[in-house]
């Protein structure tokens, strides 16, 4: 039973009297609340959502948003910003974002109401650039103040750099492979070819042409423009500056942050000194900013998908992406940071009910385009031109296949013959990717047989040179006879040591690193041996005539396994590197299991001698590119991965990565002696210091937030959640993504490493100062911010200027240079 009851004008703040159902209680008495406003919480629904559903009590202005109504009401609400209206119901049209409401019945009646969303939406409008007040000069200081400070950054980065005439740390390596590049000789090296190939044009264009060895410590010649490769370098390092400040705009940092950014940047002595010299370093640091701040402008654009800005963008971050993989590896951290940016912003597109598969399919394409094929090959045609431009044989031949060794000018596989006989001198390599050439020498095992060593070796030496002989019960090879018995598939044979007349033995002794393999050694002599001597030869596969019973060897084409005749075990070099009592060179061991498809069994005949037998003509072979591409590539992967610390040799130089992030070492990038100039690699304390709490502080930030919310606090609107985290996670995520996977390393790493992770922890140190002091959300008046960023401003350039001797340079003996060593474990004096 309902009662209908007339309300008077006068009991609700109406023109118009309404009519309510109101049920019957056994007393029939209420009480009559009236509503008024058309907001609720922190949302004003009545002025921004007009598509929503509310229930109207009284005239247009009350109404109750029932459908939104939470059980429990918040504490406190943040003001809503008016000037911004709800990203969702914002699409492109006609090269203007205009506001289209969405209906109720898009999806079947599940987007009742529209709510403001944090991530990355299509549709989502850029953040709004933070409000600052008119000042005579601020209207022009986006486009003035990194103008400004590239032109300050010129004079830090350049100025003395030919103070030190002589080749300082890794100027040894790279300015050897730009030499190398020069004269076209083919050399290896652990790192990507894109920064090599740029450092060697550098040296064309500054004239150098190729002729120094570049040896550790050695006085460059008058003739060298060492001073002008420097500088060129050195611009890599200027460009930092800039991008500085353009990506803090573009994380919509306040004008006050822009400026603390670019002067971390500006001011910190570890990229300034990194930045003087002919290394990679100032290039991996330069892209990687370039990433960062393409990535940020891609992101701005989100707005109006498939603009040409957003092209734009999109396509710069692949390229940029590309290009700092193919300088250093390290880069492949800045590639996650851009991959976790597009799957998060995937999966929110994902969620877009109203995105039409379509559109979200060509999202997706975009991605694969842009972001995997783009810069693939962009890495792919920088090895491209590298094989192009090293087309002469050099030091780093042992390293690629032998097919591609004879395509190299100036080796000697052309006289060698093809057919390989009994009685021929060869060498034997290693078909498994990163592996190396039979080697033996005169040291011996310390466990297992304590017989002679026999490894794998990735250069060319003496060591490397085998005879093969028949086995023991069969006649001796009568040098002087003119009869050719050609070496067949499944012949038994001996392989005699050059060197010292050692035969590639082995037994069951277990290996000494890999205890599930037998040990190879070098056993015996010309007279003395036994039946453990003999391997049988099993041709696997031939280029030239493919595989057939009684197949020839041919030297170069032939891939073929050596089985030990008496175990049954096959002959592997499975790239695991021996101690510092075995060089540091790859174990050769019998491996127990027969796969014939495992490639580290697998050998074929590079080099081969034999009197008796005419030259081949082995220019005939190719190989592939990519298989030469790949079987460099991992060729690289293996001998990073060999760069492990000596427990044996102390290298004062060495770092690790715990040490980093407070600063705890340097690095001496030269001798220490009185007479020279000397360098330390360290950074600017404040700085280093300083970001490194601002992570800190920003995770403890982001919890309190995240507790205070759950405790029904709305500290922050919707847009200040926008600015708060998309510039921590790009911050936060590039850190950690640069930075823990050093901690799981086992190569021996360096202070140098972490260059590229103190970019993210600068942007993250000027993302909290401006997020707690800087914003105009704060409470702060301008000139408490404005005290706070001139006593920044002094800490950062004051240690910078405290310290500018390590950067540029410590004359004289370094006891009389004081207050230089903060830390005891600086080792400055010591």
């Amino acid at each position: 039973m309902s009662l209908r009851r007339n309300i008077d004008s006068n009991t609700l703040p109406t023109a118009n009297p309404v009519t309510l159902d109101v049920p019957l209680s056994r007393d029939s008495s209420y009480e009559e609340i009236p509503y008024g406003g058309g907001t609720y919480g922190s949302f004003p629904f009545r002025n921004h959502f007009p598509h929503t559903t509310q229930h109207t009590v009284g005239s247009d202005d009350e109404r109750l948003p029932l459908h939104n109504m939470e059980a429990e009401p918040r504490r406190r609400n943040v003001a809503f910003d008016h000037s911004n209206l709800p990203h969702e119901g914002w699409v492109h049209g006609d090269s203007v974002p205009v506001y289209q409401p969405y209906s109720n019945d898009v999806d079947g009646g599940r987007a009742v109401y529209e709510k403001a969303r944090i991530g990355y939406a299509t549709g989502r409008l850029p953040p709004r650039q933070p409000k600052e007040k008119p000042h005579l000069v601020r209207p022009s200081i986006h486009l003035w103040a990194p103008f400004y400070y590239t032109l300050l950054g010129l004079f830090t980065r350049i100025h003395d750099i030919g103070l030190a005439p002589y080749v300082i740390w890794d100027e040894a390596h790279f300015g050897k492979f730009a030499s190398h590049y020069l004269k076209r000789e083919f050399y290896f090296d652990v790192h990507p070819p894109l920064g090599k190939m740029l450092v060697a044009f550098v040296g064309l264009i500054s004239g150098y042409d190729g002729s120094f060895e570049f040896k550790s410590g050695d006085q460059y010649p008058s003739g060298l423009p060492y001073v002008a490769m420097r500088v060129y370098l050195a611009l890599f390092g200027v460009a930092m500056i800039p991008l500085g400040w353009l990506t803090a705009s573009e994380l919509h940092f306040s004008y006050r942050a822009r400026h603390l950014v670019t002067w971390m940047v500006l001011f910190d002595l570890a990229w300034l000194t990194i930045s003087r010299f002919i290394l990679l370093d100032s290039l991996l640091l330069c892209f990687t900013c370039t990433t960062v701040y393409f990535l940020t402008k891609f992101h701005n654009q989100q707005y109006r998908s498939f603009s040409f800005d957003w092209w734009l963008w999109l396509i710069m971050t692949g390229l940029s992406i590309g290009a700092v993989t193919s300088v250093k590896w390290v880069g492949m951290f800045a590639t996650a940071l851009v991959g976790l940016y597009t799957i998060e912003d995937l999966w929110d597109k994902f969620g877009d009910l109203r995105m039409p598969v379509r559109i979200y399919a060509k999202h997706w394409a975009a991605r694969i385009l842009c972001l995997i094929i783009l810069p693939f090959m962009v890495y792919l045609t920088c090895f491209k031109i590298h094989f192009l431009i090293l087309s002469q044989s050099g030091p780093g031949d042992s390293q690629m296949s032998s097919l591609f060794q004879a395509n190299l000018e100036g080796n000697d596989f052309s006289r060698n013959p093809l057919e390989v006989a009994f009685g021929s001198r060869v060498t034997l390599k290693n078909v498994g990717y990163g592996g190396g050439l039979l080697h033996s020498h005169v040291q011996t095992f310390p466990v297992g047989s304590l017989q002679q060593q026999v490894t794998c070796y990735h250069y060319k030496d003496d060591n490397n040179n085998w005879d093969i002989l028949p086995s023991w019960d069969e006649p001796r090879l009568d040098p002087n006879s003119s009869e050719i018995r050609f070496l067949l598939d499944g012949d038994t044979v001996r392989l005699q040591h050059g060197s010292t007349t050692r035969m590639l033995h082995s037994h069951a002794i277990p290996a000494p690193i890999t205890k599930s393999d037998w040990e190879v050694s070098g056993y015996g002599n010309d007279t003395v041996g036994d039946v453990n001597d003999h391997w049988v030869v099993e041709v696997h596969s031939d280029l030239f005539q493919g595989k057939s019973s009684g197949s020839r060897v041919h030297s170069l084409t032939t891939r073929l396994r050596f089985r030990h005749k008496t175990l049954g075990c096959y002959l592997k070099a499975n790239n695991v590197v021996l101690p510092g009592w075995g060089f540091k060179q790859t174990e050769v061991t019998c491996d127990k299991e027969n796969n014939p498809d495992n490639p580290h069994t697998h050998w074929n005949v590079e080099s081969h001698w034999n009197d008796h037998l005419p030259p081949g003509e082995a220019k005939q072979y190719h190989s592939p590119f990519l298989a030469d591409f790949w079987h460099l590539n991992v060729a690289m992967m293996t001998s990073n991965n060999a760069l492990v610390p000596d427990p044996d040799k102390f290298d004062i130089l060495a770092s690790t990565p715990d040490q980093w992030p407070w600063l705890k070492v340097g690095l001496r990038m030269c001798g220490w002696g009185d007479n020279q100039t000397k360098y330390y690699l360290i950074g600017n304390p404040i700085v280093w210091w300083g970001t490194t709490f601002s992570l800190i502080l920003f995770v403890a930030t982001f919890g309190i937030y995240m507790l205070r919310w759950q405790r029904k606090y709305n500290d922050l609107g919707p847009e200040e959640w926008q600015q708060l985290l998309h510039p921590g996670k790009i911050a936060l995520y590039g850190w950690c993504l640069h930075y823990i996977p050093f901690l799981a390393m086992g190569r021996v790493t360096y202070i140098h490493h972490y260059l590229p992770t103190l970019w993210f922890a600068v942007l993250m140190g000027g993302h909290m100062l401006d997020h707690l002091v800087f914003s105009e959300k704060r409470r702060f008046t301008e000139t408490t911010k404005s005290v706070l960023l001139f006593i920044c401003g002094i800490a950062i350039f004051g240690t910078f200027w405290w310290f500018k001797g390590v950067s540029y340079g410590i004359n004289g003996p370094v006891g009389e240079h004081k207050g230089i060593q903060w830390r005891n474990s600086w080792n400055i004096y010591n």
